[in-house]
């Protein structure tokens, strides 16, 4: 059941850890209020916005971090995943995915920030892919998630070969 959104932000001005720092202390308001059942984040990936990559990257790790030590579990999503799930179609624009998350859930108006659609789209697919069966938590189990898509099992595939490919000769 949707219950709550909300955008965290922090100023470009400050330095990353004071950023981090923000940010991390209201997500650990957020989780010891009412503890959520399970937290969905995008996949992080290289794009041609490195700057950008890498602060999703930091943020997430920091969520992940957190959720960990409550025992939360989290689940990955690839861009084009939550865009397949909410729209039908994997390359759909910002404007379609937010058309949809009005839509899906009944919203009078579409949600602000833009951001907010794009963390209402990630819930909705957590929500449906554990409505299909699937594992609850996909991340950090070393074993394949059950029902995964065609999308997920090649990821998972690519991350083990890259894995294997990185570990040092000896």
């Amino acid at each position: 059941m949707f219950e709550h959104v909300e955008v965290l932000g922090s100023s470009a001005d400050e330095i990353l850890p004071r950023r981090l720092l923000r940010l991390g202390s209201s997500l650990e308001r957020l989780f010891d209020g009412e503890k959520p059942d399970a937290i969905a984040l995008e996949r992080v990936f290289a794009q041609q916005n490195l700057p950008s990559v890498m602060g999703v990257a930091q943020i997430s790790g920091v969520v992940m971090f957190l959720a960990a030590q409550r025992d939360i579990p989290v689940a990955l999503y690839t861009p084009n995943e939550v865009k397949a799930q909410v729209t039908g179609y994997g390359s759909a624009d910002k404007a379609q995915v937010t058309t949809m998350v009005t839509r899906l859930l009944g919203l009078g108006a579409p949600p602000k920030p833009a951001d907010a659609a794009d963390a209402l789209a990630l819930a909705i697919t957590h929500a449906w892919h554990l409505g299909r069966g699937g594992a609850p938590d996909r991340v950090g189990k070393g074993t394949a998630p059950t029902n995964e898509t065609p999308a997920q099992r090649a990821w998972r595939e690519a991350e083990a070969r890259a894995g294997q490919k990185r570990r040092p000769s000896r």
